[in-house]
This record gives structure tokens, C-alpha cells and sequence, in this order.
């Protein structure tokens, strides 16, 4: 379950599970928030020396050598027990600290555990309903594995309770994309409306987060699954991506979309700019797949016919 996996476990993809924000110590002369302060520092040092495992283990396979997948998992979850057993230990002591449940519980989500962890998290919500980000962690857990609506109402919780967190929003506006017909039931809309719904949720994202480019990009990969595409605002949004792009790798990325969309446009000119610009082995296959569709564009004639049927 763990050493397939670098970072240690798969996490969703399509919702951050972060929290969004860190737990720092609210009272440093408190030694409740100092034990729990010391046990997140022991939490974040067991991660930290299993993906030095893994990476260790991953060059040794690639000479020949390593320890078996097997062995090298009992030695991770050995590392992770002794950070489990400090959070039982600290939760015996003080069962009603809110933050030590939350802390637990995303000890236990970053394992794969997440019934574990929603239960973790649910105490912690009960202790201190005004954290947001209990919220938006039962409701990462909710889109999963429902109830979604559920995921709705925590997202929207956690945003009343902390406005200016761009996580929140990210995460509402992946779910509601996402999870469309429940969407259109729980908000009393149409899907047009839903995906007006998502951008708009992820526009405010944006607005509290301009530079942050995977968020950009999630906002412009939005528009794919409108039909009909929004060619114009599909532009605006892979542009203002490209604008925030740190080196050349991550804007051949963004050509690879622009071209995509230039080429369902029309806009075959611009589209062939954009592939030319692409010289990165990384999207040579993209590349290849678009060159080709542009030429099947701007030349169907030669487009070969399959599944014709035979003429008698």
C-alpha cells in the first residue's frame, strides 16, 4: 500500500486535502500546544525519512539491489507507528483538544486511512466548530465518499468561517464541477448554472491566489468539459496561466493547451505559433497528436475513411 506510492500514499488528485492553513502553536507557554507542536514537528520528521526510503530503496532497485516492497512497507509503517502512537498517547492525555484530533486525523488521511481520519476530524469539528478547516477536511472527505452534499454544505461553512483562504474555494468549485447532477439538485439550478457556479468559485480563488499556477490551470482545464466550449474565455484563462508561468517547461504546458484550443477554434495560424514553440520531449507526444489534428483540419481531404461501407 505504501512503497508503490511517492509520496508515500496516493491522495486524491481532483480535491487538495490539505487543510489549507498550518496549526502553529496558539499559546507557546502552553504545554498542551507545546507537546502537540513537538509531536506535528515528529509527524512531519517520519515523512521526511520515508521518502528518503523510498528514494533510496527506488536507486538501489535501479542497480540491482534494494530491500523487496514488502520488507521496505513494514519499515515505513514501523516509522509511521511510532508518530501514531505519540497521537494516541497525546489524545489519551488530552481528549479534548480540537487541535490535536485534527492533526491526528491528517496524519491519518495522509496514510490512506480516511475513515480514520473523518472520524478524527468529526471530534475535532464537535470541540471547535469555528476551525475552517475541520470544515473543509470532512468535506474533502464527504466529495469522496459521500454524501456530496455534505461536501457542499462544509465547503461552504469553512469559506463563512475563513473568507480569505483560496483553498476553500479551489476545493468547492472542483467539487461542484465534478459532481454536476448532485449540484443541480442541491443548489435548485441548471448545469449551465453549475458551471457558471464552479468558475465563479474559482475566479475568487484566484483573486486571493493570482500567482498561483496549478490553481490557474485548473480554472482553464474547467472549460473542456463545457459544450459548447467557451472559446473566448477558455483563452483568457490558459493566457492569464501562461502569464504567471515561472520557466520555459511550464510554458510549453501552457502552449500545448492554447494550441488545443486555437485548433477547436479555428484559429489555425496561432495554433501552429503555439506548437512550433513546444520543444520539450515531455509533450512530444501531445505535440505529435495535435500536428496531427490540425493537419486533418486544414486538409480533411486526405483524412482516411475507416469503416466505410463496401461498395457493391
Amino acid at each position: 500500500m505504501l512503497a508503490t506510492n511517492s509520496p508515500v500514499v496516493a491522495i486524491s488528485n481532483e480535491v487538495q486535502s490539505a487543510t489549507g492553513i498550518s496549526l502553529p502553536v496558539v499559546d507557546p507557554k502552553d504545554p498542551v500546544e507545546q507537546a502537540l507542536h513537538q509531536l506535528m514537528v515528529e509527524d512531519d520528521a517520519a515523512t521526511d525519512d520515508v521518502d528518503k526510503m523510498i528514494r533510496e530503496n527506488d536507486a538501489f532497485a535501479a542497480q540491482g539491489a534494494g530491500v523487496p516492497k514488502a520488507e521496505l512497507n513494514r519499515r515505513i509503517l514501523a516509522r509511521f507507528d511510532v508518530v501514531r502512537k505519540g497521537y494516541q498517547d497525546f489524545l489519551g492525555k488530552h481528549p479534548d483538544s480540537a487541535r490535536g484530533h485534527l492533526a491526528y486525523g491528517t496524519f491519518l488521511n495522509d496514510l490512506g486511512e480516511e475513515e480514520g481520519a473523518a472520524a478524527e476530524y468529526e471530534k475535532s469539528r464537535q470541540l471547535d466548530p469555528t476551525n475552517p478547516a475541520v470544515w473543509n477536511d470532512l468535506a474533502n472527505y464527504y466529495g469522496e465518499f459521500s454524501p456530496v452534499t455534505n461536501a457542499f454544505a462544509y465547503y461552504a461553512k469553512a469559506i463563512e468561517l475563513n473568507p480569505t483562504e483560496p483553498v476553500y474555494y479551489q476545493n468547492f468549485a472542483t467539487t461542484v464541477y465534478l459532481f454536476r447532477h448532485d449540484a443541480t439538485n442541491y443548489f435548485n439550478i441548471q448545469e449551465a448554472q453549475v458551471f457558471d457556479k464552479a468558475l465563479d468559485l474559482y475566479r475568487q480563488a484566484m483573486q486571493l491566489a493570482p500567482n498561483d499556477l496549478p490553481l490557474a490551470t485548473d480554472y482553464a482545464q474547467s472549460f473542456y468539459g463545457i459544450r459548447p466550449l467557451r472559446t473566448n474565455d477558455a483563452l483568457v484563462a490558459w493566457t492569464n496561466a501562461l502569464n504567471i508561468t515561472h520557466n520555459e517547461v511550464e510554458r510549453e504546458g501552457i502552449y500545448v493547451h492554447l494550441a488545443r484550443v486555437k485548433i477547436s477554434a479555428g484559429r489555425f495560424d496561432e495554433a501552429r505559433q503555439h506548437l512550433d514553440a513546444i520543444t520539450n520531449s515531455a509533450y512530444a507526444d501531445m505535440r505529435h497528436r495535435l500536428e496531427r489534428n490540425l493537419a486533418e483540419k486544414l486538409h480533411p481531404e486526405t483524412v482516411t475513411v475507416t469503416n466505410a461501407p463496401a461498395k457493391t
